[in-house]
C-alpha cells in the first residue's frame, strides 16, 4: 500500500493541501482582524453622520439604486465616497480575498468528498481514506478548521462590519461585472449571524448550527468523523500520557476537534443522550473550559446551555463535588510539584547519570506539572467566565476557593517548569548526537580492559603475585572479542548480549576467588562499569524528546498567558534577571506555532513562511509587550535622577569655604543618585542575559529589544511633552498600517485630539499660519519679517524658522514642510472644485466670460474704450471673487512659510554639514544636466520608470532645502474653460484695493478690506504652475493687453499720469519675472520696453 502522505498519492495530496489551505486561512483571518478599519463599524456619532450614507449593509442589495441616487444627488457625497474609495479599497479586497477562500475552501472540500464518493481515487472511498491513521487525521481536520474559520470570522470581525466590508467591496471593485465572481455566495455564507463578542450580549437561537449549515455538507461524512473522533485515539496520544487520570489531557486536541464538529450535526447535542453521555465520560470527566485553536479558549457550561443532550450529560462533571476534587487535587499536586521541580533546577543536579537512571521519573515530573497547570490556567481564566451569568460566577469562585489558587504560584511554577523542560531537552539533544561516539568509546575501553587481563594471566606482563593460568587467558580474551562484536546498529540485541556480559564478569570473580586481588576486581569493576554505561548509553531515544513535546504543549495559553503580563513585569521588576527563566517560557510558547504549521509544512505550501511569520511575530511583539516594563523602569529611575540633579543637589562651586564642605556633601540624595544609576545598569544587564533566541522564525536579539524598547518609551515620552507643550489658545488620510513613519514595535503614539489636528505638528503649522494669515498681517519681503495690518508692530520674521530647527531638529522642521506641502494641495484641490462646481456652473458670469473674450480679441491688439470694458466685466464678477481672494492668498501664504524653511534648512546644512550639502547640490544639477542632454538626444541614457533614483533624491534635496516650492507640481489637472480670462479678470479686481509706496512696494489701501500683495502674487503664480503653460502665456497676454490699452486710452484723453491700475499690474508683471526667476523678454513680449523704463523713473 501507498503511504497516504506520498507525493504520488494523489487522494491524500488533496486532503492535505486543503487542510494545510485551512491553517494558512485561519492566520490570514486573525491578522486581517487587527486592521479592520474603525470607521466600518460607525460605533460615534461622527462616523454615522459623516460616512452613514455611504457606508451601508446587505438592505443595499434590497434596492442599490435608492443609494446610488441617494449618492448622485449630492456632489459633496460623491466626494467623500471616492476619497473613502481610495482610502480602503486596498485593505477592502484583502478582507474579500480572506472571505472568498473561506468559501473556496468548503466548496474544495464538498468536491473532494463527491470525488471520493465517485471513485475518482482509484481504490479509495471515504471508508479506506478513514481506515488510514494520516487520512483519518486529515479528514477529521479538515472539516473541523472548517467550523473553526467561521467560528474565528464571527469572534472577530461582527457580522455588521462583515457586510457593510463586502458591500463596500462590491461597490468600488470590478467583481460586480464580472460573471464568473461568487460573491452571492459569499454573501450568503458569510451574512450577520446576529452574535455578538461583547460581554452579556445574548445568544442568536439556533447559533451556530445554523450557521454552519450555510453550505451543506454531506451527512454521512460528517456523522463518520464524529463517530471516528468518538471512539479513536486518532493522534495516538494516550502513549505519551499513560496514567488514567491524564487521559483527558491526553485527548484535550480531540476534544476541541470533536466540540467543533459537533455543531455540524445539532441532533447528537439536542437528543442523543448516550453518545452525549460518552463523550463527556471520555473527553470532559473532569473538566469545561477547553482551548479550540490557538488559545481561543470556551466555556462548555455556557456553549451547551441550550442543548438538552449536552447538557444533562455535562451535569455530573459540573457538580460541586466533582469540582472540589478536582480543584483539591490540582491544589495537593501544585503544593507537591513546586518543591520537586525547584530541587531538580538546583544548580549542577541535573547531571547525565542523573538523567539517564531517572528518565521515567523526570518525564512523570514533567507530565504532572504541566497537566496541572493547564487545568488551572484554563479553569481559572477570566475570559472563560462570562461575568453576567451567575452559575458561572459560582463555579469560577468555587474552583479559585478550593484550588487555593494563586497565580503568582502558578505562574512560578510554570517558569520553574518551562526551565526544567527547556535544560532537559538541551541535555538530551546533546545526549543524542554524542550518543553513538560515546557508546563506541565505552565499548573500547571494556574490550581494552579485558584484553589487559589476559595478558595478566599469561604470566607475561608483571603484575603482583599473579599466577599463569591460561584457562582464564582465553577466557577474558573470548569476553573481550565479545564486546568487540556488540554492534551499535542491532541495539535490543546489543542490550541483551550487555546484561549477560556484565553477569559473566561478576560470576568470574566469585569462582575464582579473584577478590583477593585488589586490581583484578578493578578491572573487573571497571569493565562493568562501562558495560552498564553502554545500556544506559543505548536507553537514550528520540521518543523521549517527542514525548516531551507532546507534554509540553503550551498552545491553549496562547491567549491566556496575556492576563499574567502583569506578574511578569513586576516580577522583572524586583528581578531583572528573572528575563532568563522568561526565556524558556518563550520558547515553551512558541512550540504552539507546530500546530498549525505542521500540515502546511508537509504539503510543501508556499503559505508556510507567511503564516510562521505571522504566529512569530505575534509572539514576538508579546515578547517585547512584557520586557518594555525594563526601559520603562530605566525611565522612570532617570526621572528620579534628573528630579535630584536639578532640584535636590547643589552645584559645587569652585572655591569653597572648608565649614561648607558639609553643607555641599549631600551624601543622602548623592547616595540616592548611585543607587538608581546601579538600578539602571541591572535592568540593562537583565534583558542582555537572556541571549539570542529564535522564537518561531524570527530572530529575537536582546540589544536590539533593549534598544528598540528604549526608543519606544523615548518617543512616548517626547510625544508626550510636544503635546502637552505646544497647545496654543489663540483668540490625506494615510493609514497606520500604510505609513513608513510608523511602527508596530516602536510606535509613535496617539493622544486625544485639542483641535482639528492629529499631532502636535499641526498644531504648529496652524499655529504659524494664524498668526501669519494675509487678513490680518503684511508680509515684507525685503526683510522677511510680517507686521500687524493695523498697529503696525512686528508679528514674527524669519528667525521663527530657526528657532523650531532648534526645538524640534531638521526632521521636525521637514516634518513641517511636508504638512505645508499636503495643505497646498488641499487648498489647490478645493479650490478647483470651486472653480468647476461654483463659478463655471454659474450661467450669468460664464456669460461675461465669453462676452470678454470676444472684447479681447485680438490679444495682440488693443481694446478700445478700455476702462468701461475691464470696470464692467469686474462689476458683474464681483460676488465671485471673495472665496477665490480667500484660497489664492493662503496658497501663497504657505509658499512663503515654505520658503522660509527650506532657506533655513539650506543655511543650517550648509553650515552643520557641508560636504552632504555640496554632495547634494552637485548630484543634482548633474542628474539635471543628464537629463536635459536625454531630451536634446534621446539616445542618452535617463533613469528607467522602475528606478527609484529621482524619488530618493528629492527627499534628500528638500530635507537639505535644496529646492524651490514655487516650481512644484501640486496637483494633475485637466483643461478647464475661459481659466486665463478668470485670473486676468481676478488681478484687475484687486489692483483698485492696493497702492503703491517707495518704502513698502505694494500695499493694501485700507485695513478694512485686506489684500497682502507677496501671497497674492505667489499663490497666483503657484495656480498658474499647476496648468499648461500656455495658460500662463495667454493670461501675460491679457494683463500686457490691459496695460497697453489704459495707456493708449490715457495717452488719447492726454491724462499726464500712469493711472495705479497699471502700474500694480507693471509691478505683478516684473514680481512675477522676478519670483519664477524668468527673462525679462517674457514681460517685455507683451508690453513694449518703453512702458517698463517710464513706469520705473515714475516710481
Amino acid at each position: 500500500m501507498v503511504d497516504f502522505l506520498a507525493e504520488n498519492n494523489l487522494c491524500g495530496q488533496a486532503i492535505l493541501r486543503i487542510v494545510s489551505r485551512g491553517n494558512a486561512i485561519i492566520a490570514e483571518l486573525l491578522r486581517l482582524s487587527d486592521f479592520i478599519p474603525a470607521v466600518f463599524r460607525l460605533k460615534d456619532k461622527s462616523d454615522q453622520q459623516k460616512y452613514g450614507d455611504i457606508i451601508c449593509d446587505f438592505s443595499y442589495f434590497k434596492g442599490p439604486e435608492y443609494y446610488e441616487g441617494k449618492l448622485e444627488a449630492k456632489p459633496e457625497l460623491q466626494d467623500l465616497d471616492e476619497e473613502f474609495r481610495e482610502n480602503n479599497i486596498e485593505i477592502l479586497s484583502r478582507f474579500y480575498l480572506a472571505f472568498e477562500s473561506v468559501h473556496k475552501y468548503i466548496v474544495d472540500l464538498n468536491r473532494y468528498l463527491d470525488d471520493l464518493h465517485e471513485g475518482v481515487y482509484i481504490q479509495q472511498t471515504l471508508e479506506t481514506v478513514l481506515l488510514n491513521e494520516d487520512g483519518k487525521q486529515l479528514l477529521c481536520e479538515a472539516l473541523y478548521l472548517y467550523g473553526v474559520m467561521l467560528l474565528v470570522i464571527d469572534q472577530k470581525i461582527e457580522g455588521e462590519v462583515r457586510e457593510r466590508m463586502l458591500v463596500s467591496y462590491y461597490r468600488y471593485s470590478a467583481a460586480r461585472s464580472s460573471g464568473d465572481s461568487n460573491l452571492d455566495d459569499i454573501c450568503k455564507l458569510l451574512r450577520s449571524t446576529g452574535y455578538s463578542s461583547q460581554p452579556g450580549a445574548k445568544r442568536p437561537s439556533n447559533y451556530p448550527e445554523s450557521y454552519f449549515q450555510r453550505v451543506p455538507i454531506s451527512n454521512t461524512f460528517i456523522s463518520m468523523v464524529i463517530g471516528r473522533l468518538r471512539s479513536d485515539d486518532i493522534y495516538n496520544q494516550v502513549s505519551a500520557y499513560p496514567l488514567p487520570e491524564h487521559r483527558s489531557t491526553a485527548l484535550a486536541n480531540q476534544a476541541a476537534m470533536l466540540y467543533v464538529c459537533l455543531y455540524f450535526s445539532p441532533s447528537i447535542l439536542h437528543t442523543q443522550q448516550a453518545k452525549m453521555r460518552e463523550i463527556v465520560d471520555k473527553y470532559f470527566p473532569d473538566n469545561w473550559v477547553i482551548s479550540i485553536y490557538m488559545g481561543i479558549t470556551v466555556n462548555l457550561v455556557e456553549a451547551w446551555e441550550p442543548y438538552k443532550a449536552a447538557k444533562t450529560a455535562l451535569n455530573y462533571t459540573l457538580d460541586s463535588a466533582n469540582i472540589k476534587e478536582q480543584a483539591t487535587r490540582y491544589a495537593a499536586s501544585m503544593e507537591s510539584l513546586r518543591p520537586q521541580v525547584q530541587q531538580l533546577l538546583k544548580e549542577g543536579f541535573l547531571r547525565e547519570e542523573i538523567i539517564l537512571d531517572n528518565i521515567p521519573k523526570l518525564l512523570n515530573c514533567l507530565r504532572d506539572c504541566n497537566v496541572a497547570i493547564r487545568w488551572l490556567m484554563l479553569h481559572s481564566a477570566e475570559s472563560a467566565y462570562d461575568p453576567n451569568n451567575k452559575r458561572l460566577r459560582q463555579m469560577k469562585e468555587q474552583v479559585l476557593n478550593d484550588s487555593k489558587y494563586n497565580p503568582k504560584i502558578l505562574f512560578q511554577i510554570l517558569l520553574d517548569t518551562a526551565q526544567f523542560e527547556f535544560t532537559l531537552k538541551e541535555m538530551f539533544k546533546q545526549m543524542l548526537s554524542e550518543k553513538q561516539i560515546k557508546w563506541e568509546s565505552y565499548k573500547k575501553e571494556g574490550s581494552e580492559r579485558m584484553t589487559e587481563l589476559a595478558e595478566v594471566f599469561s604470566g607475561v606482563k608483571p603484575l603482583t603475585r599473579v599466577e599463569k593460568n591460561e584457562n582464564l587467558q582465553a577466557w577474558f580474551r573470548e569476553i573481550s572479542k565479545q564486546i568487540e562484536s556488540l554492534n551499535y546498529e542491532d541495539s535490543t540485541a546489543a542490550g541483551r548480549k550487555t546484561v549477560q556480559l556484565i553477569q559473566a564478569l561478576v560470576e568470574v570473580q566469585e569462582f575464582h576467588q579473584l577478590e583477593s586481588n585488589l586490581q583484578v576486581c578493578q578491572f573487573l569493576a571497571d569493565t562493568r562499569k562501562f558495560l552498564h554505561q553502554m545500556i544506559r548509553t543505548i536507553n537514550i531515544k528520540e521518543e523521549v524528546l517527542i514525548t516531551m513535546q507532546i507534554v509540553g504543549d503550551l498552545s491553549y495559553a496562547w491567549q491566556i498567558i496575556d492576563s499574567f503580563t502583569s506578574i511578569m513585569q513586576e516580577s522583572i521588576r524586583v528581578n531583572p534577571s528573572m528575563v532568563t527563566k522568561l526565556r524558556a517560557t518563550f520558547l515553551k510558547l512558541a512550540s504552539a506555532l507546530d500546530l498549525p504549521l505542521l500540515r502546511i509544512n508537509q504539503a510543501n505550501s508556499a503559505d508556510l513562511l507567511s503564516v510562521s511569520q505571522f504566529y512569530s511575530g505575534e509572539l514576538v511583539a508579546y515578547v517585547r509587550k512584557v520586557l518594555q516594563i525594563i526601559p520603562e523602569s530605566m525611565f522612570t529611575s532617570l526621572a528620579k535622577i534628573i528630579k535630584l540633579q536639578i532640584h535636590d543637589i547643589m552645584e559645587v562651586p569652585t572655591r569653597l569655604d572648608k565649614d561648607k564642605l558639609k553643607d555641599y556633601s549631600q551624601l543622602g540624595a548623592r547616595y540616592e543618585v548611585a543607587k538608581l544609576t546601579h538600578d539602571i545598569s541591572i535592568f540593562t544587564e537583565g534583558i542582555l542575559m537572556m541571549k539570542t533566541t529564535l522564537v518561531g522564525i524570527i530572530k529575537v536579539d536582546p540589544k536590539q529589544l533593549l534598544e528598540d524598547g528604549i526608543r519606544k518609551e523615548l518617543v512616548k515620552r517626547v510625544a508626550y511633552a510636544l503635546h502637552k507643550g505646544l497647545i496654543f489658545n489663540p483668540k490625506a488620510k494615510i493609514q497606520d498600517w500604510q505609513s513608513v513613519h510608523q511602527s508596530t514595535h516602536i510606535p509613535i503614539p496617539k493622544f486625544p485630539s485639542v483641535d482639528e489636528s492629529a499631532t502636535f505638528i499641526g498644531r504648529l503649522c496652524r499655529e504659524i499660519l494664524r498668526i501669519t494669515d494675509p487678513k490680518i498681517t503684511c508680509y515684507i519681503d525685503q526683510m522677511n519679517t510680517w507686521y500687524d495690518l493695523k498697529s503696525h508692530q512686528e508679528v514674527t520674521n524669519n528667525r521663527l524658522f530657526s528657532e523650531i530647527q532648534n526645538t524640534l531638529g531638521t526632521f521636525g522642521l521637514n516634518g513641517l514642510d511636508r504638512l505645508l506641502c499636503f495643505m497646498i494641495v488641499k487648498e489647490l484641490q478645493n479650490f478647483l472644485t470651486m472653480l468647476q462646481k461654483t463659478i463655471l456652473r454659474d450661467k450669468a458670469v460664464v456669460d461675461v466670460f465669453k462676452a470678454m473674450l470676444s472684447a479681447v480679441n485680438p490679444v495682440q491688439g488693443i481694446v478700445a474704450n478700455a476702462n468701461k470694458v475691464y470696470a464692467s466685466a469686474v462689476a458683474k464678477t464681483q460676488k465671485i471673487w471673495g472665496p477665490y481672494l480667500e484660497a489664492i492668498m493662503k496658497v501663497g501664504q504657505m509658499q512663503i512659510l515654505r520658503q522660509q524653511i527650506a532657506n533655513e534648512l539650506n543655511y543650517s546644512c550648509k553650515f552643520d554639514s557641508k560636504h552632504l550639502a555640496a554632495a547634494l547640490e552637485n548630484l543634482n544639477k548633474s542628474l539635471l544636466a543628464d537629463i536635459e542632454a536625454h531630451y536634446q538626444d534621446p539616445s542618452l541614457p535617463y533613469p528607467k520608470e522602475d528606478n527609484t533614483l529621482l524619488y530618493d533624491i528629492t527627499a534628500h534635496l528638500e530635507a537639505a532645502g535644496i529646492h524651490n516650492p514655487l516650481n512644484k507640481i501640486y496637483i494633475t489637472t485637466k483643461r478647464l474653460p475661459y481659466f486665463p480670462i478668470i485670473n486676468f479678470l481676478f488681478i484687475i479686481a484687486q489692483l483698485p484695493k492696493l497702492q503703491y509706496s517707495k518704502n513698502q512696494g505694494m500695499t493694501c489701501r485700507k485695513a478694512t478690506d485686506p489684500v497682502d500683495w507677496p501671497p497674492l502674487v505667489l499663490g497666483l503664480l503657484t495656480l498658474l504652475k499647476q496648468f499648461h503653460s500656455r495658460y500662463t502665456h495667454q493670461f501675460m497676454a491679457l494683463i500686457g493687453q490691459f496695460i497697453r490699452s489704459i495707456m493708449e486710452q490715457c495717452t488719447s484723453q492726454k491724462i499726464p499720469d500712469m493711472p495705479s491700475d497699471v502700474v500694480g499690474a507693471l509691478m505683478f508683471l516684473e514680481d512675477y519675472v522676478k519670483y519664477t526667476k524668468l527673462s525679462r523678454k517674457v514681460a517685455e513680449a507683451h508690453v513694449p520696453s518703453f512702458i517698463f523704463d517710464e513706469f520705473r523713473t515714475i516710481l
